[in-house]
């Protein structure tokens, strides 16, 4: 089977380029950058592209991801992942792809309450950041396309993940690098934002398993969150990396780097990705911090 996916060289990108090939598939992979370039706001580009390739299945990764990014340039973030969703849905319809997945954010859900958790995907979507935004319109997009004009399509709302290579304007590697830096400066101190904010984390690597596991058990048209079913605390993450830390380190709020707008609780049901799929989370491993 021919692969192609969009938004291949970002994190996520290469560990689904992998795994696609583990599985005996050939693999394209189109972004701003590499081998294969496309800007997927350019309409005809992406056309072109998808003629070009001819794929199979598409995988559509390629979006502007930082929530906090998102408040600086929402116009950006707009284009990037609607337009360009847009663009990538209206492609493979012109060049007859079997089947896209099309990713989107547990940050659709948006702000939610402690009773409404674990979230299934029938829970309201209530973003509170322009990039839940977008990434819920990009969704319905995706339904519109498979319900006016039959593309099978699936959606997908992954919870938090990290691995290896994500870059440290995240979380998890942002504060393993300012701890690491920490260890060769001295200091004593770290200062972070907000760290009350409960979390779903799961490994990059199981994220991209149910990617391809949604290709090819997944209903069309249906949405399915990708996550554990497990919650932790950003500040229970912080503490276990600082254990690990060869130098004693510890970590303070900044009261300039807390979002006005953070969500507190963001917890997934996988129950629909399990039943009907039969995928579960493996990997991540908070208590020894093995994939930290």
């Amino acid at each position: 089977m021919k692969a192609l996916i969009t938004g291949g060289t970002g994190f996520v990108g290469p560990y689904l380029a992998a795994h696609c090939r583990d599985e005996g598939d050939e693999v394209v992979s189109l972004d701003r950058a590499g081998t294969h370039r496309l800007d997927i706001t350019d309409r005809d580009a992406v056309h072109d592209a998808f003629a070009r390739h001819a794929p199979e299945v598409v995988y559509h990764l390629a979006a502007l991801t930082h929530v906090g990014d998102s408040w600086a340039d929402p116009a950006a973030v707009f284009r990037v992942n609607i337009d360009g969703t847009a663009h990538v849905l209206d492609a493979a319809r012109a060049a007859g792809v079997r089947r896209v997945v099309v990713v989107g954010s547990a940050e659709e859900y948006g702000r939610v309450e402690p009773a409404d958790l674990p979230l299934r995907e029938d829970a309201p979507l209530r973003p509170s950041t322009p990039y839940g935004v977008s990434k819920i319109a990009a969704s319905y997009l995706a339904l519109q396309a498979h319900i006016a004009h039959g593309l099978d399509v699936v959606r997908v709302r992954p919870f938090s993940h990290t691995g290896p290579g994500q870059t440290d304007r995240f979380l998890v590697p942002g504060l393993a690098a300012r701890i690491a830096a920490a260890e060769v400066t001295g200091a004593e101190e770290i200062r972070v934002g907000n760290l009350d904010p409960v979390r779903d984390v799961s490994d990059v690597r199981d994220v991209v398993a149910a990617y391809g596991t949604l290709l090819e058990r997944g209903r069309a048209g249906a949405a399915y969150n990708v996550c554990s079913g497990r919650g932790v605390s950003l500040a229970e993450i912080a503490q276990r990396l600082c254990a690990m830390a060869r130098v004693p380190v510890r970590i303070e709020t900044d009261p300039e780097r807390v979002r006005a707008a953070d969500i507190p609780y963001l917890v997934g049901d996988p129950s629909a990705i399990h039943g009907e799929c039969g995928w579960t989370a493996e990997l991540w491993c908070l208590p020894c911090s093995c994939h930290l």
